[in-house]
């Protein structure tokens, strides 16, 4: 069975990234979108990562716009965005889908390891998918779940 180094993404910029180039770290997965009501966690999501990062942690923030239609733009729109609203220096990959047939893979996977309360589907943008050292999805949270309230979850990882 295919772990979570197996999958790779597109980046904004278009080239094609290896999970693999973030195995030992923790990693935070985000299902993100420009204008939702949600996307303020930016900031909290970028703090955790200047935070965190020198310890081995990252954020991976992936473009969604299959809830509301909240991120129409695209790559170099939702890269402007990101950099002049909340100087985001996380990796962020190209726009996907999360659910339905044309789901990405990775969150095929990372939606059949971790089920939310009613599914496993996706509800909406901001879910996070909390992923320790070794590859191991350890955690699903909604995205009411305020980035810095995973602190301490994200610091036992580490």
């Amino acid at each position: 069975m295919a772990g979570i180094y197996d999958f790779s993404a597109k980046a904004l910029a278009g080239d094609e990234i290896s999970l693999k180039q973030f195995e030992g770290r923790v990693l935070l997965i985000v299902n993100t979108a420009s204008a939702c009501g949600f996307t303020p966690q930016y900031k909290g999501l970028e703090a955790l990562h200047q935070e965190l990062a020198p310890r081995g942690f990252a954020v991976l923030g992936f473009p969604c716009n299959q809830f509301g239609g909240q991120e129409p733009g695209n790559a170099a729109q939702i890269e402007q965005f990101c950099t002049s609203n909340y100087a985001i220096t996380f990796p962020m990959f190209a726009k996907i889908d999360v659910n339905g047939d044309n789901a990405h893979p990775l969150f095929k996977y990372l939606k059949n390891q971790k089920s939310g309360l009613l599914g496993p589907s996706i509800k909406w943008n901001f879910t996070k998918f909390l992923v320790d050292r070794s590859g191991k999805v350890t955690a699903r949270h909604a995205p009411t779940a305020r980035p810095e309230s995973l602190t301490r979850e994200i610091e036992a990882l580490l």
